[in-house]
């Protein structure tokens, strides 16, 4: 059995469609994506054929092309099965409401079969889907569907109720997926092809993303994105024919779209959809049941997996060959505790809304350095910035940047030049927002959001190295780390925890915690505060912990005493 070695884990045996990455990366050329796809109409595209037509039309109608499980049905659909339920969509969008080319069609559902076909059909006819979280409400569904001027929305009978009709004069049609299920085609109908051939130019997908400011904004992707959707399916996710591929992501999020639709089925894998919440005992039974290969989620989930403790020895796990992460940096520990406890690697990945798809990645053929992002794919050039835009030497903290253009990055943000001008402010760079070092050999560390890193006494400190380290001392559950404002030093490091099970706030146990941090990292990475809480404050919908929520809360605590 492989053991760690120097904190690496060492490249997984077996074969990987990347085999030797300085070798791929030294020669990689952007048109290999093309090779991937069809090529059916030239110099034309279309996402829906690439994914599901183009399968069935070599011969694969008859494999299984999604599972689907809720706590009422287990269903599971060939290619063949999904190109009729997605043309009988899309007929009725073309047909019965006239949906154009670039028009915006919304889809509002759960997690579900329909979600995925209804997203597939708006785009085979050649309109932009712009898919919405099953959780939204009357506000959030009210600003995205406002600001792109979407015509029609797709939803059922349940989330319907939720769309503030009233106050959105651009919605012409509400359709329910119980009505067009209802819709009868004659033989001609069923026979005529709706799929719209369109330029790589086109845009096909908006997502909307949320900043620290202002309203959520419209990301709008090409149809040439799909290239890199394609190829970062085949060397990232690693898929091979045989594979059973799991995303847990909602489509309405970025990382549900680009990797539980389309790079998954372009590259034809079998694809499991999870209809309910998470609920760790369901989890391991999916895994289990489906004999699920490729596993990607986020560090929240594998996070509250840990605290499961044992749980896991309950369930065959021994189907899973490969599992990513992405959403948010994910902690060494929980790395370290999957290869204890699965003997599977967690791969970590790193991309935007904005990027469209995988630009920094761990590979499952190269070793893993715990608490890094990997290294950059191949065809993507990363580099550590100054604040005037200078390249910095390997081993220096920068703003994380990457030299356009690739397949996947956005071609606007709806409506808004100045917002899409400000993330390459200089020449031929985009400029992520966040701060990183890249080591000797390529790997990329994240170290916070340009807004996070704390300056204290002339150093700076990632506050996510601090968290890592803190949840490595058995006592600690979770943690949150900012800057508190200080006369003295500029600011100091304040720790913000909760406490695993069977522990109690001591003045003895948190210099312990302390002390770790302090021989374990640095003395100056140390928190001069640590405060315990019952809870942190995080995102509703993702479970990111709200570094500028504990911020807020400190300052305010400092005006009111002064």
């Amino acid at each position: 059995m492989t053991s760690l070695i120097d904190n690496i884990l060492p490249a997984l045996p077996g074969k990987h469609h990347l085999e030797n990455y300085e070798e791929l990366y030294s020669s990689f050329q952007w048109e290999e994506a093309t090779k991937l796809l069809s090529g059916k109409k030239a110099g034309k595209i279309n996402a829906a054929y690439e994914a599901i037509d183009r399968h069935v039309d070599e011969g694969y109608g008859d494999k299984i092309a999604i599972h689907y499980i809720s706590d009422e049905e287990t269903e599971s659909y060939t290619y063949k099965d999904l190109q009729e339920k997605v043309n009988h969509y899309a007929r009725v969008l073309k047909q019965h409401y006239n949906v154009q080319k670039g028009d915006r069609v919304f889809i509002f559902l759960p997690k579900s079969v329909e979600c995925y076909v209804a997203i597939f059909a708006a785009i085979k006819v050649g309109a932009i889907a712009v898919p919405l979280f099953e959780a939204f409400m009357e506000d959030a569904i009210k600003d995205r569907v406002e600001d792109c001027q979407g015509s029609l929305l797709i939803s059922d009978e349940t989330l319907s109720k939720r769309v503030p009709t009233s106050e959105l004069p651009c919605l012409e049609t509400i359709l329910l997926v119980e009505d067009i299920e209802k819709i009868q085609f004659s033989p001609s109908d069923i026979k005529a092809s709706v799929t719209e051939w369109m330029d790589e130019e086109d845009g096909f997908l908006i997502h909307y993303t949320s900043g620290s400011t202002g309203k959520p904004k419209g990301v709008l992707h090409a149809n040439r994105a799909i290239k890199h959707h394609a190829i970062t399916g085949k060397y990232v996710l690693d898929i091979h024919d045989e594979d059973v591929y799991w995303c847990t992501s909602h489509p309405g999020w970025v990382t549900g779209s680009v990797y539980g639709l389309f790079a998954p089925l372009l590259n034809r894998a079998t694809v499991v959809i999870h209809g309910g919440r998470f609920l760790a005992e369901d989890w391991y039974k999916i895994i289990e049941t489906f004999q699920v290969t490729i596993w990607y989620s986020a560090p929240t989930a594998f996070r509250m997996l840990v605290s499961k403790g044992d749980l896991h020895k309950e369930y065959n796990l021994s189907s899973l060959r490969h599992i990513l992460s992405v959403g948010e940096p994910l902690n060494p520990e929980v790395i370290h505790w999957a290869w204890e406890n699965w003997r599977v690697r967690i791969h970590d990945t790193w991309w935007m809304t904005e990027t469209g798809g995988h630009l920094i990645v761990n590979f499952p053929s190269a070793p893993i350095k715990p608490g890094s992002m990997g290294r950059p794919f191949p065809g993507i050039q990363v580099g550590i910035l100054d604040t005037n835009g200078n390249e910095l030497p390997r081993g220096e903290l920068g703003q994380l940047a990457i030299k356009a253009p690739w397949p996947g990055i956005m071609q606007e943000i709806w409506g808004n030049k100045e917002k899409y001008d400000s993330y390459f402010p200089y020449d031929g760079w985009y400029v992520s927002g966040d701060l990183a070092y890249q080591d000797e050999e390529g790997y990329v560390f994240f170290q916070g959001r340009d807004d996070d890193m704390i300056q204290s006494a002339g150093e700076q400190i990632g506050p996510f190295e601090v968290e890592s380290k803190l949840i490595e001392h058995p006592a600690v559950r979770e943690a949150g780390v900012i800057g508190k404002p200080d006369a003295i030093r500029g600011e100091i490091v304040k720790a913000f925890i909760t406490l695993q099970e069977g522990y109690e706030e001591s003045e003895q146990l948190l210099e312990e915690i302390r002390l770790f941090v302090r021989n374990e990292l640095a003395a100056h990475s140390a928190p001069r505060e640590l405060e315990v809480m019952a809870e942190l404050p995080k995102t509703k919908i993702s479970g990111k912990i709200l570094r500028r929520e504990l911020k807020r809360l400190e300052i305010q605590r400092q005006e009111n005493t002064e």
